[in-house]
């Protein structure tokens, strides 16, 4: 989907990161190096109800935008340039 130059990679490595986060902690409690609490069930169950779904709402969002991009792009492109496109693809 994504490569390191582009900004939409960070938000499918930190969802992947996230889920895998929540998938090894086995519902244990997450420590937080900036507060003295611990991520316990009720916060683990906020990440997993809402900020999953909310990035995956995003991931699926940027997917629609550049399905839209690759359409209109491919729209502008005249049946001359295709087969060009496709002679030199097809070697």
């Amino acid at each position: 989907m994504a490569t390191k130059s582009d900004p939409f990679a960070l938000i499918d490595s930190c969802h992947k990161a996230l889920q895998a986060v929540l998938r090894n902690s086995q519902q244990q409690p997450i420590q937080r190096l900036w507060i003295d609490h611990p991520y316990g069930e009720e916060e683990l169950c906020l990440l997993e109800e809402e900020l999953l779904p909310a990035m995956e709402a995003v991931l699926k969002r940027v997917d629609e935008i550049d399905k839209a991009v690759e359409a209109n792009q491919a729209a502008a492109i005249s049946p001359v340039e295709w087969q060009r496109i496709w002679d030199i693809t097809s070697l």
